[in-house]
């Protein structure tokens, strides 16, 4: 006998886990002073702490939603919540930073699993009339998971350790999983067939270019070995992506990224504007930890309540962002949050000095919430909105991946800006404070206006590429009444059983 579909509880299930991997993007931050003291390693080492997971969790994506497709949205769902929830209890015992970075990249691997299964459940389940809604809060988690991951880290960093702030997902996983096996239905399967070729090019695309972009401050932009240079990987990335895009429309078999899709206006346009956000959002948080804790001399949780105004507006707003977007055109409230997200960072960057009283850093916090709160569930909703059943999966593969990839490009490029402001602000000190004396307290009063500057100099970056997401979605087409199908989807007495071909 077949079961109703209970379309909320099923999405609540899946927002649980969905916000424990989101936060692992960012929870790291606050604690990278902690970890680099605790395992006795370099700035650029921990950075990669976060690009490995990273870029883990980016480059499977795209196999990832069509595997949901095949196999079943739920099935790989609470696979992907396993690898994560033991691959963060192997981050927590890890003894090296070579350790934690194998562990993290096993860690992405489960995220890439489990991410495109949110969306897709959502637009299979959900009528189009209710997408809007549920949506809104999907996008609200995003936003929301992003801010509180600092948050979180800096109180379990002060009171237990860094290790911490991947123990805490052992219990989480768990009643995440219960609840998920308990409520997400069991959905019909489509067959496909997995294009291994755009897999291996994607992947090693990817790598190049962000390990390129990441290390080449440290190889002072020449060569690394031989005559492999920095600039060598970087061109190769390029090339072998471009390589991938061309790959999947003259291959033979099943594309691993259906070029069709974009040929919606609104999903192209959305994917390339969630891709800036996840550039901006993931590579603002670390020149203000740094910050907060090397200048400023704060403890990880008082580093992390810096935050509070920005995690309180963008999750009380974004309820009310979720149930107006069905109503009204969401590039409007883009446009808006993108603008509101770059003056936000571009405000720091004036504030950003050893003296600026402590109460001024928190307004430019509170118009971060304002932007995070119009910028998440409006996207997501006009990149998803008209796509078909068969097609949930691919989509939100592709678009958690292009979100994924600006995330990844953001920690690396930040990572190197910050390297190289450093050293252009503190000449030959740069390398002292970068790397030995972040995490050992409070910089020598003679290094602190240099450090500043270098700071706020790298928000600038995020506040750019912000800016350029605002231009992108200025072009969004307004939504026209959905189409092509208008009921959630029930299970089917078999659950799982693959339906026929049409």
């Amino acid at each position: 006998m077949d079961n109703p579909v209970r379309p909320w509880p099923a999405l609540w299930s899946l927002i649980l886990g969905f916000f424990m991997i989101l936060i692992d993007t960012t929870i790291v931050s606050v604690a990278n002073p902690a970890i680099l003291r605790g395992l006795d390693t370099d700035i650029n080492s921990v950075i990669w702490v976060t690009s490995a997971y990273l870029l883990a969790y980016a480059v499977p994506l795209l196999i990832t939603g069509r595997l949901g497709d095949r196999f079943g949205p739920k099935n790989l769902y609470l696979t992907g919540l396993s690898i994560f929830t033991l691959a963060s209890v192997w981050c927590g015992f890890s003894g090296s930073i070579e350790m934690l970075i194998l562990a993290r990249v096993v860690q992405g691997l489960g995220a890439a699993l489990m991410t495109p299964q949110t969306m897709a459940v959502i637009t299979r389940i959900f009528a189009p009339n209710q997408r809007g809604a549920a949506m809104g809060l999907w996008g609200a988690t995003a936003g929301v998971a992003t801010l509180v991951g600092p948050i979180l880290g800096g109180v379990l960093v002060d009171g237990f350790g860094w290790e911490w702030i991947f123990f805490i997902n052992l219990p989480v996983g768990i009643v995440g999983f219960i609840l998920a096996f308990r409520n997400v239905p069991k959905l019909p399967t489509h067959p496909h067939k997995f294009d291994i070729v755009g897999v291996l090019l994607s992947a090693v695309g990817m790598f190049l270019l962000v390990f390129g972009i990441q290390e080449g401050e440290r190889y002072d932009w020449g060569t690394i070995v031989g005559p492999i240079s920095v600039w060598a990987l970087i061109v190769a990335g390029i090339v072998v992506l471009g390589l991938f895009v061309v790959w999947q429309r003259v291959g033979k078999g099943e594309p691993l990224l259906p070029l069709d899709l974009f040929r919606d206006r609104n999903f192209s346009l959305a994917n390339g504007a969630i891709t800036t956000v996840g550039f901006a959002i993931t590579s603002m948080s670390l020149p203000l930890v740094f910050y907060f804790q090397t200048v400023r001399g704060m403890t990880p949780t008082q580093s992390a309540l810096m935050l509070v105004p920005m995690a309180l507006l963008a999750g009380g707003l974004a309820p009310v962002v979720g149930k107006i977007i069905d109503r009204t055109n969401p590039r409007n409230l883009a446009v808006v949050g993108l603008v509101l997200l770059a003056v936000a960072l571009a405000w720091y960057w004036l504030l950003l000095t050893p003296d600026t009283p402590i109460w001024m850093l928190l307004l430019p916090s509170a118009v971060l919430g304002l932007a995070n709160a119009g910028i998440w569930a409006p996207i997501s909703n006009t990149a998803t909105r008209n796509l078909p059943p068969r097609s949930a999966g691919a989509g939100s593969g592709v678009y958690n991946t292009t979100r994924q990839i600006g995330a990844v490009l953001g920690s690396a490029c930040i990572a190197a800006l910050i390297q190289a402001r450093l050293t252009a602000e503190l000449g030959g000190a740069g390398g002292a404070s970068g790397a030995s004396e972040i995490g050992g307290g409070t910089l020598p009063a003679v290094l602190q206006d240099g450090f500043s500057s270098a700071m706020g100099q790298s928000l600038l970056l995020p506040a750019a590429v912000a800016l350029v997401g605002a231009v992108v979605v200025a072009f969004f087409a307004k939504p026209q009444a959905s189409h092509g199908w208008s009921a959630p989807v029930a299970p089917t007495a078999s659950a799982e059983a693959t339906t026929p071909s049409a």
